[in-house]
C-alpha cells in the first residue's frame, strides 16, 4: 500500500491539468489588473465625491461638545457668575461652493438670520474657499438659533441653503454686572480665569469637552458614539450678596459725591472695604473702588473720556486695565496708621512691657533720636492711662510703649500679627510684604517709635483684618478665606472648605483689655459716630500720612467689630486719598463703616446689648 502512494505521489500532473492552472493564474491577474484600473479610473472621475462624503461625515457626524464651566455663588446660593448656552454660527464654504445656486441664498440667510454682511462671506470665499470650517459669529442666543433651524429645516422655501450650521458653545455671565468684581474676576478665550475667584480656582471651574464619534456600520447606517462632556464644578463663596450690595452702595455714595471735588477726578484714589466673621475667617464682603463691569472688563470709558482713551498708547491702555483690575484689598501696601495702636499694646501686654495700669504724659511731641515727632494733638493730652492713650489715639503715648516693648518684642509681634507674612487668602495677586518690615538688626529707636503707631512699614487690608480678628475674639489667628464650599453640577457638595485655625497671637486677658479700650474710642474718641444704638460696637480710627509727607495727601481708615462680648462681625474701611481740601479726615472712614454697620447688623442678626433685646421682646 505505501509502495502505490510513493509511486501515485511521483507521477507528473497530466498536461490538461496544466493548462487549466495556467488559465486560472492568467485570470486572477487580469482581474486584478481591472480591478486596479477601475479604483484609479474612480479616484480620477469621483474622487472629489467621495472624498467630500467622507469630509461631511467627519464635519457633521464627530463634534465636540463643549463643557459648562461651574457657576461662582454667594453663600446662600445665588448666582454672581454662571455660563449661558449660545450657539456659534460655522459656515462649511465647501459645502456652498458646490453649486452656483447655493452662494446667493446661503449669503442671504447669513445676513438676514445673524447680520453677517455678504463681505465677508465674499472674503473668505476668495481666500479660504476650501474651507470646511469657519466661524462666522459667536454667542448666537438660543432665540436667533431657533429662527435658524426653522429655515434650515423649510426645503420647501430655502431648498438652496448649503453648508450653514451651528456648534454650541457657553458664554460666562455675570448677573449682578459690577457687584464684587475684585472677588469674582473674570474669563478670557478659553475658559481661562482672570483675577479673583475665576483666576483662584481656574481647574475646579473648568470641565473637560466630550466628543460625538459618527462612522457608517456595515449597513452604510450612521452610528454614533458620544463621549459625555465633565462639566465644571460650582464654588460656593463665604460672600453674602446682600452684605456685598450695601457695602458697594455707600463705596458708590462716597465717591460720587466727591467726584471732582478738591481736584478734578474721582471721589478717591481707592476706597476698599472688607467684612468678615472673626469666629472662622470667612469673608462675606469685600470690595474696592474703582470698580469694573465684569461682563464687559475692558471698558475704560467710565474712567476716561474718548479724547483720553485716543490719546493712549497700548500699553497705558493695559496699564489702566490692571489697574482697575486689580484688587485692593490684597494687592495694595500702605501704611496704616492708627489702626495698628491696638497692636503695639497687644504685644505690650503680651510680652510684660506693660500691665495695663499705667499711666503717659503727652505734652504734643517727643524727641526720638534726630527728630521731634508731634502727636495728633501739637497741644498736648497730658496724662493719659492706657486706654486713654488709644481712645485719643496719643502718638506720643505709643511711642513711649514702643520703647517700652523694644525692637526686638516688637518686631517679633508683627511677624505673630501677621503682618509681613502671606495670609494664605484663596485669592490670586496677595503682595510680599516681607521686605516691608524692619527686622530687629536695622530698627533703630526712630523707627520703632514710628512703627508703634503705624507709620514707616506697610501692611495689606487682609493681613489687617486677619491680624485684628485675632485681637477679638480671644487670641485665634484664622485663614482668611473667600470659599466655603465645593459643589458638583447637581448640588451635591464635593468638599467643604473648613476654617484654618494657623496660630495662638495673644491671651483672651489680653483679648479682653484691647476690646474694652476700642470700646472707649468708640463710646469716648474719635470713633463715636460708630456708636450705633443696640449694638456694643468697638473700634479704631487711622489716619496716615502719605510718603512724600509734605504732600499732604492721606489715607484714613476705621477697624470695627460687634458685639463686644463674642464678637460675630469685623468691618474695615480703608479711603486711599479722599477728595477733599483737607484728607486727613479718619471720621470719613467712620461715617462710611457706621452706615454699612446699621444695615449689615438687623440682616445679620447681630446680637445686641441686653436692654434692646429685652425691649424688642416687649414689643
Amino acid at each position: 500500500m505505501t509502495k502505490k502512494v510513493k509511486k501515485l505521489l511521483r507521477k507528473k500532473f497530466p498536461k490538461f491539468m496544466q493548462k487549466k492552472l495556467v488559465i486560472l493564474y492568467v485570470g486572477i491577474i487580469l482581474a486584478f489588473a481591472g480591478l486596479v484600473v477601475r479604483i484609479t479610473y474612480i479616484n480620477a472621475a469621483s474622487g472629489e465625491e467621495y472624498t467630500k462624503i467622507v469630509l461631511d461625515q467627519q464635519q457633521y457626524d464627530s463634534r465636540t461638545i463643549p463643557y459648562k464651566r461651574g457657576d461662582i455663588v454667594d453663600r446662600n446660593g445665588t448666582k454672581l457668575a454662571t455660563s449661558e448656552r449660545v450657539y456659534n454660527v460655522v459656515l462649511d464654504v465647501k459645502a456652498m461652493l458646490d453649486d452656483e445656486d447655493y452662494v446667493e441664498p446661503t449669503k442671504q440667510v447669513l445676513k438676514d438670520c445673524f447680520g453677517i454682511e455678504e463681505e465677508t462671506v465674499d472674503s473668505l470665499i476668495e481666500n479660504n474657499p476650501d474651507s470646511r470650517y469657519s466661524v462666522l459669529l459667536k454667542g448666537i442666543d438660543y432665540e436667533t438659533a431657533q429662527k435658524f433651524n426653522a429655515i434650515d429645516e423649510d426645503d420647501e422655501n430655502y431648498p438652496n441653503v448649503r453648508g450653514i450650521w451651528l456648534e454650541d458653545d457657553y458664554q460666562r455671565t455675570y448677573p449682578y454686572s459690577t457687584l464684587a468684581s475684585d472677588v469674582i474676576g473674570f474669563t478670557v478665550d478659553g475658559n481661562v480665569g482672570n483675577g479673583g475667584i475665576e483666576g483662584y480656582y481656574n481647574s475646579t471651574l473648568n470641565g473637560t469637552d466630550g466628543r460625538e464619534y459618527g462612522y457608517l456600520d456595515s449597513g452604510s447606517s450612521v452610528e454614533r458614539t458620544v463621549k459625555e462632556p465633565v462639566n465644571g464644578k460650582t464654588v460656593v463663596s463665604t460672600i453674602d450678596l446682600q452684605v456685598q450690595s450695601v457695602v458697594e452702595k455707600y463705596i458708590q455714595q462716597f465717591n460720587d459725591e466727591r467726584k471732582n471735588n478738591a481736584t478734578p477726578g474721582e471721589g478717591s484714589k481707592n476706597t476698599a472695604v472688607m467684612v468678615m466673621n472673626p469666629q472662622n475667617g470667612e469673608i462675606l464682603a469685600e470690595a474696592s473702588y474703582p470698580n469694573y463691569d465684569l461682563n464687559n472688563p475692558r471698558d475704560l470709558t467710565k474712567y476716561y473720556t474718548q479724547e483720553q482713551l485716543d490719546a493712549m498708547s497700548d500699553q497705558e491702555k493695559l496699564d489702566a486695565l490692571n489697574t482697575l483690575w486689580k484688587n485692593f484689598c490684597v494687592t495694595d501696601t500702605y501704611e496704616p496708621g492708627s489702626t495698628i495702636k491696638p497692636f503695639t499694646v497687644a504685644a505690650a501686654l503680651e510680652t510684660g512691657a506693660l500691665t495695663g495700669e499705667e499711666t503717659f504724659y503727652c505734652g504734643g511731641s517727643l524727641h526720638i533720636g534726630d527728630y521731634d515727632i508731634h502727636c495728633i494733638n501739637r497741644d498736648g493730652h497730658g496724662t493719659l492711662t492706657v486706654k486713654g492713650a488709644i481712645e485719643n489715639s496719643c502718638n506720643v503715648a505709643l511711642m513711649q510703649i514702643g520703647e517700652m516693648i523694644g525692637a526686638v518684642d516688637f518686631t517679633k509681634y508683627q511677624h505673630i500679627f501677621g503682618f509681613g507674612e502671606m495670609t494664605g487668602i484663596d485669592l490670586p495677586g496677595e503682595a510680599e510684604t516681607s521686605g516691608l518690615l524692619y527686622t530687629a538688626d536695622n530698627m533703630d529707636e526712630t523707627s520703632l517709635a514710628t512703627n508703634a503707631f503705624g507709620q514707616n512699614f506697610n501692611v495689606t487690608m487682609t493681613q489687617m483684618m486677619a491680624g485684628f480678628c485675632s485681637l477679638i475674639n480671644g487670641g485665634y489667628y484664622y485663614e482668611p478665606h473667600i470659599v466655603k464650599q465645593i459643589q458638583d453640577e447637581n448640588g451635591n457638595v464635593i468638599e467643604n472648605v473648613e476654617p484654618v485655625l494657623v496660630k495662638r497671637t495673644v491671651s483672651e486677658e489680653t483679648s479682653t483689655l484691647v476690646k474694652d479700650y476700642m470700646r472707649g474710642v468708640v463710646l469716648e474718641g474719635s470713633g463715636q459716630p460708630a456708636d450705633i444704638a443696640g449694638y456694643e460696637v468697638g473700634g479704631k480710627t487711622g489716619t496716615a500720612e502719605k510718603l512724600p509727607r509734605s504732600e499732604g495727601k492721606n489715607l484714613v481708615s476705621f477697624i470695627a467689630y460687634a458685639p463686644q462680648e463674642n464678637p460675630e462681625i469685623a468691618v474695615y474701611v480703608v479711603i486711599d486719598e479722599p477728595n477733599e481740601y483737607d484728607q486727613a479726615q479718619s471720621s470719613l472712614a467712620v461715617q462710611m463703616a457706621s452706615d454699612i454697620m446699621k444695615e449689615i447688623f438687623p440682616y445679620l442678626g447681630i446680637t445686641q446689648t441686653a436692654v434692646d433685646q429685652t425691649a424688642a421682646e416687649a414689643q
